[in-house]
């Protein structure tokens, strides 16, 4: 294993919103190799933080409890071992096939190499299968690797792939504060703010900025002052540029040393005096200030930069209205949001989320007021009991159940019902009611406006789903591969499934014999013709935001009120009482009626005595 650093850990990394998730996602990986994030992509332009990460992984294992074998290796080790493996005889099994940890830095030279992504693809494999885990870092995102075989692609993405953008301002401070800790040096009031303000690329470049301030103190038994931060920079410029043999990184170090320098210069002229105070305002909010600061680098007033000014600030206003309506609706996606809302330059990617965010919220339509299950007198007993038993049941048995009849109309009588008692019995639940044709139209209008994601996640996150005219899904060919997804979405999660139809599965031509399969395998129940009550939908309304917001489950099963933006157990549904749905006993199973229960489920038999 390549020599580790000993100061790169977790607790020497400084997390901020723009490598957050990273960060999280890699102590996931060092602390519980191969259960999740697999196999874990990082990437990033040169200098923020990918290496660190990749070592701390490192220390974290092997400061476990547990024996850990892990390898840490820039990609052109990993292939010159596994080459002289393979000439050995040994083959790349008894190289890394053994290993719980396998990280991989420079994934990005993979480039041109077909060889070396075949052994590579290979070693994914066999890890995998072993329950070994692969972490990969690269300075760019696997699509945009040059010739990247589409296995790798596809392997990559089915595993959590993590950009880690430029720290922002306070997280530039925390790195300086830390990094001035580690040194033991202190530094004056307002020189590490000084510093942070300066349109910095990376981690890197901020470390040599600060050797220098360093340096100096230590050399000359003082602390550097906010006024000699700018001449500092400009001293540096020379050493800086001969010790990194980069033209770039003077040319930061003479950006750097200008914008600071403009801090404390007491005359200036007014178009940088407008445009540091606009980027002092914003950094004082939280904001990313590059677009303005790029405005200073020149020697005399850029064009249109008062214009400039205010479209930034335009910007800003805007992302704190997305802000505020995010947290209204309660934004079910914290970490999309970390690093958007506080880049103007990515006001187009905020708008995009609060798009997703109104449609993930968007409230179903409900039925309107009307018969409950207890006041369908008369109804057909054998499919009142079923629906009651769907709706009352802790785990019901006849899930899904799938009533039909010859008047939809009738059946449809009986589904509204089950709306009704289901909401007033589970009130905090999320309930959607509809048809195929409504349920078609929504994933077309969906797709349309580019928040397919967000409609997936709203339907597949229902407790109770009602469904009628199921035999049109033979008219909608995308819609009814949705549906098919849809139901598989709930019946892993245990939700509660009605449909209802004109017809018998078994007479629905055409229609995806999955799902034909799968309405079979609940309770299929015909309904006499008879009395029926129309079926009407009303659309749901969002309420106003308060403390008894409008409930709005989520992914994890939790619920979020946007005034408080915070998480409330959800109620789990108990069992109704049967007096909930039953007046007088009339629906029960008389002697005409029989239910006769076989070991397998799939022998149920339903038969009707004369």
């Amino acid at each position: 294993m390549s020599e580790l650093d000993p100061k790169l850990t977790f607790e020497s990394f400084v997390v901020g919103p723009a490598n957050r998730l990273a960060s999280a996602a890699a102590r996931r990986a060092a602390e519980s190799p191969g259960t999740s994030y697999n196999p874990l992509f990082l990437y990033s332009a040169p200098g923020l933080g990918k290496t660190h990460i990749l070592t701390a992984i490192a220390h974290k294992s092997a400061a476990s409890d547990k024996e850990v074998r892990v390898e840490y290796m820039a990609l052109e080790e990993y292939l010159d071992r596994l080459e002289s493996s393979l000439q050995a005889g040994d083959g790349e099994r008894n190289v890394y096939g053994a290993l719980d940890i396998l990280l991989l830095d420079d994934v990005q030279f993979l480039t041109g190499q077909p060889e070396a992504q075949e052994m590579l693809l290979k070693t994914l494999d066999q890890l995998t299968a072993s329950g070994g885990q692969i972490v990969l870092a690269s300075d760019r995102p696997p699509a945009d690797i040059n010739g990247l075989d589409a296995r790798l692609l596809s392997r990559f993405s089915g595993g959590l792939i993590v950009d880690l953008g430029a720290p922002e301002y306070e997280t530039r401070v925390a790195i300086i504060n830390k990094k001035a800790e580690e040194r033991g040096q202190t530094l004056e009031p307002g020189v590490a703010e000084a510093v942070a303000k300066a349109p910095l690329r990376n981690v890197r470049e901020l470390g040599g900025v600060l050797n220098k301030i360093f340096a100096t103190q230590d050399l000359e038994a003082r602390r550097v002052s906010i006024d000699e931060v700018g001449a500092l920079m400009k001293a540096q410029d020379k050493a800086a540029a001969l010790s990194s043999g980069s033209n770039e990184f003077g040319s930061f170090l003479n950006d750097l040393a200008s914008t600071v320098a403009v801090a404390v210069e007491q005359k200036e002229e007014p178009w940088r005096k407008a445009l540091r105070e606009a980027i002092e305002t914003a950094d004082r909010q939280g904001f990313s200030t590059l677009r303005l600061e790029a405005l200073l680098e020149g020697p005399s007033a850029p064009k249109g930069w008062q214009e400039a000014i205010e479209k930034f600030k335009r910007d800003l206003q805007r992302l704190h209205e997305i802000d505020n309506e995010l947290g209204r609706l309660g934004n079910p996606w914290p970490e999309a949001a970390q690093g958007v809302l506080e880049d103007p330059d990515r006001l187009e990617e905020a708008e995009a989320l609060l798009t997703s965010v109104r449609e993930r919220q968007r409230p179903f339509p409900t039925v309107a007021e009307g018969a409950q299950l207890h006041d369908l007198d008369g109804f057909e007993s054998m499919a009142l009991k079923a629906a009651a038993q769907l709706v009352g049941a802790e785990r019901p048995e006849y899930n899904p159940l799938y009533v039909w009849s010859a008047n939809e109309d009738v059946s449809k009588t009986l589904l509204g019902a089950v709306a009704r008692t289901y909401r007033e019995a589970y009130p905090d639940l999320c309930m959607a009611v509809g048809s195929v044709p409504m349920f078609a139209t929504d994933f077309i209008r969906a797709l349309g406006e580019g928040v397919a994601g967000a409609w997936r996640e709203r339907w597949w996150t229902v407790d109770l789903l009602l469904i009628h005219g199921i035999q049109e899904l033979v008219e909608t060919e995308r819609a009814q591969d949705e549906f098919f997804h849809l139901f598989e979405a709930l019946r892993r999660r245990g939700a509660r499934m009605m449909f209802v139809a004109d017809r018998p599965p078994s007479e629905i031509s055409d229609i995806d014999e999955r799902l034909r399969s799968r309405f079979e395998g609940g309770l299929v129940l015909e309904i006499a013709i008879g009395k029926a009550v129309p079926l009407v939908l009303v659309e749901a309304v969002a309420e106003e935001v308060s403390d008894d917001a409008i409930f709005v489950p989520d992914l994890e099963g939790g619920a979020t009120t946007g005034a408080e933006k915070k998480r409330k157990v959800r109620a789990q549904p108990q069992p109704v009482p049967i007096e909930a749905v039953q007046k007088g006993g009339a629906w029960f199973p008389g002697p005409e009626n029989v239910i006769i229960h076989w070991p397998r489920f799939e022998e149920l038999l339903i038969e009707e005595l004369d």
